[in-house]
């Protein structure tokens, strides 16, 4: 029987999943304490706007695509208290207020700066600090969307890697199993996953951020060319988005129907 077998949020665009329980999807279709906080760049701290709605183009803030490094970093939020890791010591802890952001900034700014990738902040500088730690709004996609992607797609990718691909990489908030590989690809219709009911939108084009090891922030997984080359695919996807008016929980364990 297709079930659950993770969940995920991630407080911060680019930054450390944490791994819960149970998640709660609001009836704007995001996930409640996902990407509520985000680093932009210079001049761009304010949202644009697509379809008549708030859009935060990922391109013009940190995000693993362009900097691996931050997947290196350990990253909680708790009360409105971020606090940052690296290699196991406490690197930044500070609150949300404007002297908090500042010191957030500063240390997360010179962690990519001494990163392999750290030439690429040139012109984007200072960052900001945006989000107010609680509403969810940092997401790819104007809408509200929950990612999903199954266990079976990735053992399949793995064979084809020769090597393991955690699902971390792939910074989804729901992962399943109990299907075939590739098998959420073909859903069209709704599907229901516990007691919240979505419509499946569209499969998930990846990016680079794949490719960045979740506990080094080193690329070392080729994921794009041999989801096209060795797999075949046309686009390199993994995943999908649901999407949903009307919220609830989801809980691991929860059963996993097709409608």
């Amino acid at each position: 029987m297709p079930h659950v077998v993770a969940l995920y949020r991630h407080p911060v665009k680019g930054f450390t999943p944490e791994r819960c329980d149970q998640l709660t999807v609001q009836d704007d279709g995001r996930i409640a304490g996902d990407r509520v906080l985000a680093f932009r760049f210079a001049g761009a701290s304010a949202p644009e706007q697509r379809d008549g709605l708030e859009y935060w183009p990922k391109a013009k803030g940190l995000a693993l695509q362009s900097f691996p490094a931050l997947a290196a970093l350990r990253l909680s939020l708790r009360d409105g208290i971020v606090r940052v890791m690296q290699r196991g010591e406490l690197l930044v802890e500070a609150g949300l207020d404007d002297a908090g952001r500042a010191r957030l900034v500063d240390a997360v700014t010179e962690v990519v700066r001494a990163s392999p990738e750290g030439r690429l902040l040139a012109g984007h500088l200072p960052l900001t600090l945006v989000g107010d730690g609680v509403r969810a709004r940092f997401q790819d996609r104007p809408r509200g969307y929950v990612s999903l992607h199954s266990r079976g797609s990735v053992r399949a990718l793995e064979q084809a890697l020769g090597r393991d691909a955690d699902d971390r990489r792939f910074r989804s908030n729901v992962v399943i199993d109990g299907v075939d590989a590739w098998d959420e690809l073909s859903w069209r219709s709704r599907v229901r996953i516990g007691g919240v009911e979505f419509g499946a939108d569209g499969p998930i084009v990846r990016c680079l951020a794949p490719h960045a090891d979740p506990d080094t922030g080193v690329r070392n997984a080729r994921i794009l060319t041999t989801l096209t080359d060795r797999i075949g695919q046309d686009r390199p996807t993994l995943g999908r988005l649901l999407l949903t008016d009307r919220g609830g929980a989801i809980r691991v364990g929860d059963e996993v129907t097709v409608l």
